[in-house]
């Protein structure tokens, strides 16, 4: 049977069904999910069974595969898979003022993951391991098209734009909460890098907005000048219009373009239930600005 696509927004989105992605899809088969990936920015593939080694295996055919930082929320691991969850490694719930909780508290704001890197990631893809009873009514993933944001622009605004660069940084977004969550090592590891402010899709051209928490302010402005130029477009892209909220079910897996969608974590009970999420995450091709 033929694989099934069905938009889940006007503006971006699509669940993909009759597909088993614990097996290698043959070539066929495969551009479709890619070409549905381009073209959506979102993919959402319910009801896989997938172990970590074929979440691997399936994330690989899109690119080479980033190792998750060695830090305090993933207990200083490095590997292919990052473990998502508010349960220590001895399988217990984190208590509310633990670092690592509090680091996952942080992913409720918008990003596009590793942004703050000199090559940012192309694409992530979650899967639902283990959710609360309640997952319906919380601990969603929210995600926002920076691809209908920017067709959304005026003409004039993306004139203003085109040739800008945002400087991202890892200590900005995780600072600008107010709770220290970077060291002086970290910010070392991970200094100020330039981001294009508008990308173009390499495949079919389409532009993006290029924003998110980890953007701190525009080379080319005035930092205070930058950081209200920032917000504003962030506030435009976060628009109910351009946003889709995901509802997790077990054995989930979607797949997220870095390089066109902002993503957050909604709040949930994260001291009283269990939740676990495996992320694969994309590596990109090159830097955004040369």
């Amino acid at each position: 049977m033929p694989i099934s696509i069905r938009p889940l927004t006007p503006a971006f989105g699509a669940e993909i069904t009759h597909v088993d992605l614990t097996r290698p899809l043959d070539a066929a088969t495969f551009a479709e999910v890619e070409n549905a990936f381009e073209t959506y920015s979102v993919l959402v593939f319910p009801k896989q069974n997938l172990t970590d080694e074929s979440q691997i295996t399936f994330s690989s055919r899109f690119g080479a595969l980033e190792t998750t930082q060695g830090h305090i929320a993933n207990n200083f691991q490095v590997k292919q898979i990052s473990e998502i969850s508010n349960l220590d490694p001895s399988g217990k719930l984190m208590a509310a003022d633990d670092p690592r909780l509090i680091y996952r508290i942080g992913q409720r704001n918008w990003h596009s993951d590793s942004s703050f890197k000199r090559v940012p990631a192309k694409a992530s893809l979650l899967h639902a391991r283990r959710l609360p009873p309640n997952s319906n009514e919380c601990g969603q993933t929210q995600f926002a098209s920076l691809r209908a944001a920017y067709d959304a622009l005026p003409e004039s605004r993306k004139r203003e734009i085109e040739n800008m660069a945002a400087i991202h940084h890892y200590a900005y977004s995780r600072r600008n909460t107010g709770i220290q969550l970077t060291n002086e090592e970290e910010d070392k590891r991970f200094p100020p890098v330039p981001q294009a402010l508008v990308r173009a899709n390499p495949v079919n051209g389409r532009k993006a907005l290029y924003v998110g928490s980890h953007a701190s302010h525009i080379r080319e402005l005035p930092e205070e000048q930058g950081r209200a130029l920032l917000a504003e477009l962030l506030e435009h892209a976060t628009r109910e219009a351009f946003t889709y909220m995901h509802h997790w079910q077990v054995g989930d897996l979607v797949m997220y373009d870095n390089r066109a969608a902002l993503h957050r974590a909604r709040p949930y009970a994260i001291t009283e239930h269990a939740r676990i999420l495996h992320r694969t995450t994309v590596a990109g091709a090159g830097p955004t600005v040369q």
